[in-house]
Protein backbone atom coordinates (compact mmCIF):
# COMPACT_ATOMS: atom_id res chain seq x y z
CA UNK A 1 0.00 0.00 0.00
CA UNK A 2 1.33 3.79 -1.25
CA UNK A 3 0.35 5.83 1.73
CA UNK A 4 1.52 9.60 0.77
CA UNK A 5 1.35 12.86 3.24
CA UNK A 6 1.78 15.16 0.99
CA UNK A 7 2.68 18.55 3.03
CA UNK A 8 3.39 22.21 2.38
CA UNK A 9 1.57 25.74 3.46
CA UNK A 10 -1.77 26.86 1.62
CA UNK A 11 -1.52 27.64 -1.86
CA UNK A 12 1.84 24.98 -1.87
CA UNK A 13 0.00 22.72 -4.99
CA UNK A 14 -0.85 19.88 -2.53
CA UNK A 15 -4.39 19.51 -4.15
CA UNK A 16 -3.24 20.36 -7.44
CA UNK A 17 -0.13 17.08 -7.06
CA UNK A 18 -2.95 15.20 -5.47
CA UNK A 19 -5.06 14.74 -8.29
CA UNK A 20 -1.99 13.74 -10.86
CA UNK A 21 -0.61 11.39 -8.22
CA UNK A 22 -4.06 9.73 -7.54
CA UNK A 23 -4.74 9.27 -11.42
CA UNK A 24 -1.21 7.75 -11.47
CA UNK A 25 -1.32 5.66 -8.61
CA UNK A 26 -4.92 5.11 -8.13
CA UNK A 27 -5.41 6.23 -4.66
CA UNK A 28 -7.61 7.70 -2.48
CA UNK A 29 -7.83 11.64 -1.89
CA UNK A 30 -8.12 12.41 1.79
CA UNK A 31 -7.82 16.18 1.85
CA UNK A 32 -9.57 17.50 5.25
CA UNK A 33 -10.13 21.02 3.35
CA UNK A 34 -12.34 19.48 1.01
CA UNK A 35 -14.01 17.09 3.46
CA UNK A 36 -14.59 20.38 5.86
CA UNK A 37 -15.68 22.61 2.88
CA UNK A 38 -18.47 19.75 1.80
CA UNK A 39 -19.52 20.09 5.76
CA UNK A 40 -20.26 23.38 5.34
CA UNK A 41 -21.87 23.09 2.14
CA UNK A 42 -24.16 20.68 3.46
CA UNK A 43 -25.05 22.86 6.25
CA UNK A 44 -24.10 19.89 9.22
CA UNK A 45 -23.65 21.15 12.57
CA UNK A 46 -19.56 20.43 11.96
CA UNK A 47 -19.61 22.62 8.90
CA UNK A 48 -20.73 25.48 10.73
CA UNK A 49 -18.63 25.20 13.30
CA UNK A 50 -15.71 24.84 11.47
CA UNK A 51 -16.54 27.46 8.71
CA UNK A 52 -16.67 29.67 11.44
CA UNK A 53 -13.22 28.59 12.43
CA UNK A 54 -11.58 28.66 8.95
CA UNK A 55 -13.32 31.98 8.25
CA UNK A 56 -10.42 33.02 10.74
CA UNK A 57 -7.86 31.70 9.51
CA UNK A 58 -7.18 28.97 11.98
CA UNK A 59 -6.64 24.83 12.64
CA UNK A 60 -9.87 22.98 12.86
CA UNK A 61 -9.50 21.00 16.27
CA UNK A 62 -7.64 17.52 16.34
CA UNK A 63 -10.76 15.41 17.34
CA UNK A 64 -12.67 16.78 14.43
CA UNK A 65 -10.26 15.98 11.79
CA UNK A 66 -8.80 12.54 13.38
CA UNK A 67 -12.92 11.16 13.57
CA UNK A 68 -13.48 12.28 10.16
CA UNK A 69 -9.79 10.45 8.81
CA UNK A 70 -10.57 7.58 10.66
CA UNK A 71 -13.88 7.13 9.40
CA UNK A 72 -12.80 7.37 5.61
CA UNK A 73 -9.95 4.61 6.26
CA UNK A 74 -12.47 2.06 7.91
CA UNK A 75 -14.46 2.31 4.76
CA UNK A 76 -12.29 2.01 2.46
CA UNK A 77 -9.97 -1.11 4.11
CA UNK A 78 -8.84 -2.69 -0.17
CA UNK A 79 -8.00 0.37 -1.53
CA UNK A 80 -4.21 0.50 -2.76
CA UNK A 81 -2.99 3.78 -0.81
CA UNK A 82 -3.72 6.96 0.33
CA UNK A 83 -2.87 10.92 -0.78
CA UNK A 84 -3.25 12.74 3.03
CA UNK A 85 -3.58 16.57 1.83
CA UNK A 86 -4.11 18.71 5.07
CA UNK A 87 -3.49 15.79 7.42
CA UNK A 88 -1.68 15.65 9.64
CA UNK A 89 -0.88 19.32 10.57
CA UNK A 90 0.17 18.04 14.27
CA UNK A 91 2.88 16.04 16.13
CA UNK A 92 -0.18 14.39 17.75
CA UNK A 93 -2.51 14.06 14.71
CA UNK A 94 0.67 12.03 13.13
CA UNK A 95 1.14 9.68 16.07
CA UNK A 96 -3.04 9.12 15.91
CA UNK A 97 -2.55 8.44 12.43
CA UNK A 98 0.44 6.21 12.59
CA UNK A 99 -1.36 4.51 15.46
CA UNK A 100 -4.81 4.05 13.38
CA UNK A 101 -2.92 2.78 9.79
CA UNK A 102 -0.58 0.07 12.15
CA UNK A 103 -4.04 -0.94 13.41
CA UNK A 104 -4.83 -1.55 9.81
CA UNK A 105 -1.81 -3.39 9.29
CA UNK A 106 -0.36 -0.27 7.06
CA UNK A 107 1.69 2.86 7.39
CA UNK A 108 2.45 6.18 5.62
CA UNK A 109 5.65 5.41 2.57
CA UNK A 110 6.72 8.99 2.52
CA UNK A 111 5.83 13.00 3.23
CA UNK A 112 6.16 15.00 0.34
CA UNK A 113 6.74 18.13 1.85
CA UNK A 114 6.24 21.18 -1.14
CA UNK A 115 8.53 24.00 -0.36
CA UNK A 116 7.11 27.32 -1.47
CA UNK A 117 8.38 30.90 0.18
CA UNK A 118 5.43 33.22 1.83
CA UNK A 119 5.30 35.73 -0.84
CA UNK A 120 5.06 33.35 -3.45
CA UNK A 121 2.03 31.55 -1.61
CA UNK A 122 0.06 34.88 -0.74
CA UNK A 123 0.08 35.87 -4.40
CA UNK A 124 -0.99 32.00 -5.14
CA UNK A 125 -3.56 32.12 -2.82
CA UNK A 126 -5.12 36.04 -3.48
CA UNK A 127 -5.08 34.39 -7.19
CA UNK A 128 -7.23 31.41 -5.96
CA UNK A 129 -9.52 33.45 -3.87
CA UNK A 130 -10.64 35.62 -7.74
CA UNK A 131 -12.56 32.29 -8.40
CA UNK A 132 -12.85 30.05 -5.32
CA UNK A 133 -15.41 32.02 -3.26
CA UNK A 134 -13.50 31.17 -0.46
CA UNK A 135 -13.17 33.78 1.95
CA UNK A 136 -9.72 32.33 3.60
CA UNK A 137 -8.57 33.07 0.19
CA UNK A 138 -9.36 36.96 -0.22
CA UNK A 139 -7.99 38.51 2.80
CA UNK A 140 -4.30 38.89 2.35
CA UNK A 141 -4.26 38.97 6.38
CA UNK A 142 -6.27 36.07 6.61
CA UNK A 143 -3.60 34.28 3.84
CA UNK A 144 -0.94 35.91 6.37
CA UNK A 145 -2.28 34.71 9.66
CA UNK A 146 -2.87 30.71 7.92
CA UNK A 147 1.05 30.79 6.40
CA UNK A 148 1.73 32.15 10.02
CA UNK A 149 -0.18 29.13 11.70
CA UNK A 150 0.74 26.82 9.48
CA UNK A 151 4.89 28.13 10.43
CA UNK A 152 4.04 27.71 13.69
CA UNK A 153 2.08 24.87 14.27
CA UNK A 154 2.13 22.29 11.51
CA UNK A 155 5.73 22.77 9.71
CA UNK A 156 7.42 21.10 12.57
CA UNK A 157 5.67 18.03 11.61
CA UNK A 158 8.56 17.78 9.12
CA UNK A 159 10.69 16.92 11.65
CA UNK A 160 8.36 13.86 13.12
CA UNK A 161 8.73 12.19 9.36
CA UNK A 162 13.07 13.01 8.79
CA UNK A 163 13.18 10.48 12.07
CA UNK A 164 11.45 7.90 10.45
CA UNK A 165 13.90 8.78 7.50
CA UNK A 166 10.13 9.59 5.76
CA UNK A 167 10.74 13.08 4.68
CA UNK A 168 10.91 13.91 1.17
CA UNK A 169 11.39 18.06 0.45
CA UNK A 170 10.17 19.02 -3.27
CA UNK A 171 11.00 22.73 -4.47
CA UNK A 172 6.78 23.97 -5.38
CA UNK A 173 7.77 26.46 -7.56
CA UNK A 174 7.88 25.57 -10.87
CA UNK A 175 5.22 24.31 -14.19
CA UNK A 176 3.09 21.60 -12.98
CA UNK A 177 4.71 19.21 -14.72
CA UNK A 178 7.94 19.91 -13.91
CA UNK A 179 7.04 19.96 -9.90
CA UNK A 180 5.17 16.42 -10.50
CA UNK A 181 8.18 15.19 -12.51
CA UNK A 182 10.25 15.43 -9.03
CA UNK A 183 7.64 14.25 -7.15
CA UNK A 184 7.73 10.27 -9.03
CA UNK A 185 11.21 10.61 -8.27
CA UNK A 186 10.99 10.78 -4.76
CA UNK A 187 8.04 8.08 -5.17
CA UNK A 188 10.35 5.64 -6.74
CA UNK A 189 12.98 5.90 -4.78
CA UNK A 190 11.09 4.21 -2.03
CA UNK A 191 8.94 1.86 -4.13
Amino acid sequence: MLNIVIFGPPGAGKGTQSQLLIDQFNLIHLSTGDILRGEIAQGTELGIKAKSIMDRGDLVPDEVVIGMIRSILEKNPNAKGFIFDGFPRTTVQAESLDQMLNELNTSISTMLSLDVDVDELTKRLLERGKSSGRADDANESIIRNRIKEYNKKTAPLKKFYAKQNKLQSITGVGSVDSIYTKICEAIDQIK
